[in-house]
């Protein structure tokens, strides 16, 4: 079973809501990074649905997770939940607007099992897990460095072509459109985003490790990845032995300093928001 030695979850400012969460029980790990379209207030009874569901989804797998024998029905059963949840506020509130899938909370989803011999993720999305083997080799599994670098463009485009900074852009009628185009698209498409939408366990990225002996695995969303795949102030090994030997608490302050001090308007490093919610979860098991 996995030991949790570190976790950390950073809202990104005191004016949102922070929509990440992580966990573990039994043999699984996870993080979970929500976000709904702007414009919805929120249905549920929390500061954002997309705040409800990572709150929801982790509760809920944090109870099915001692008896999950498959990890691809763990996630079917918890997106089954939550939808069934969520439909139902749909109803009782006579919101039918909310009935497009477009306007309903999805998330970034990495889910990590750890088994005899091997640690296997399931991913869906920009989230990421890193693993360190016993012999200090470290692997990364998920798209996440790969997102990171298309999102990195556009919003480099963007910020050009507006003539703002990462404050200001998301304001921007070029943003919107953009995003509402990408949400649409992924609604009409394959649901590779965790959530609402019954196909997406079956369309969650597989990665796995072989092991043996004591493992490190460090699960992050995308706005605690940053450090390494975005701001580059160290790889994935140095992530990892920053987290065991200074602790998350750590990384997470130098994390801002990047953000709020030397680039609080995205011109050496290009995002959409100044700083992102950034969560993290640091296991140590022996397999």
């Amino acid at each position: 079973m996995p030991e949790i030695l570190d976790s950390l979850s950073l809202p990104g400012s005191p004016a949102r809501p922070n929509e990440d969460s992580c966990g573990a029980a039994g043999r699984f790990a996870w993080v979970i990074d929500g976000y709904v379209l702007a414009g919805h207030p929120p249905l549920m009874d929390a500061p954002s649905d997309a705040a409800w569901l990572a709150a929801f989804a982790s509760a809920r797998f944090a109870a099915r997770a001692p008896q999950a024998q498959d990890a691809r029905d763990l996630i079917a059963a918890v997106i089954e939940e939550a939808r069934a949840t969520f439909l139902a506020r749909i109803e009782e509130r006579g919101a039918t607007a909310r009935r497009d899938p477009a306007t309903w909370p999805a998330a970034a989803l990495t889910l990590a099992e750890f088994g005899p011999g091997r640690l296997v993720t399931y991913t869906l999305a920009d989230t990421i897990a890193y693993v360190r083997d016993a012999e200090g080799a470290v692997y990364t599994l998920g798209e996440a460095p790969a997102l990171r670098i298309e999102e990195r463009a556009l919003a480099e485009r963007l910020m050009r072509e507006t003539g703002t900074g990462c404050d200001a852009v998301r304001e921007t009628d070029a943003f919107k459109t953009e995003m509402a185009a990408r949400r649409r698209a992924l609604v009409e498409g394959a649901p590779a985003a965790f959530g609402l939408h019954r196909d997406a366990a079956a369309l969650a990225e597989r990665g796995e490790v072989a092991l043996s002996g004591e493992g490190h695995v460090l699960l992050a969303s995308d706005g605690f990845s940053a450090y390494v795949e975005l701001y580059e102030r160290t790889d994935a090994e140095g992530l990892i032995a920053q987290a065991l030997d200074e602790g998350l608490a750590e990384i997470g302050a130098r994390l801002r300093a990047v953000e709020e001090v030397e680039d609080p308007q995205g011109r050496l490093h290009p995002r959409f928001k100044r700083s992102d919610d950034a969560t993290a979860i640091l296991l140590r098991a022996t397999f």
